[in-house]
C-alpha cells in the first residue's frame, strides 16, 4: 500500500484520478496550485486507488497524504 503525499503546500487544483481506478507508475494522480504554478503530483506505483484523502480546493501542507493506492 503506497500513501501519495503532498510535495509542498498548497491548494488541490484538480483530481485526475477516482477511487476504485487503477493507476501507472508515474500517472498524476492530483494537481495542486501554489504561487500561481501547478505541480503534479504522481503515483510513485501502480495500483488501484482505495482511497482519495482530499478534494477539490483543498488546501494540504506538505507531507499530507492525498490518496492511497494497494
Amino acid at each position: 500500500m503506497q500513501e501519495v503525499k503532498a510535495s509542498m503546500a498548497g491548494s488541490v487544483w484538480k483530481i485526475t484520478v477516482s477511487e476504485g481506478e487503477s493507476v501507472q507508475d508515474g500517472q498524476d494522480v492530483v494537481i495542486l496550485e501554489s504561487m500561481k504554478m501547478e505541480i503534479p503530483i504522481a503515483a510513485e506505483q501502480a495500483g488501484t486507488v482505495k482511497e482519495l484523502k482530499v478534494t477539490e480546493g483543498d488546501f494540504v501542507n506538505e507531507g499530507d497524504v492525498i490518496a492511497v493506492i494497494e
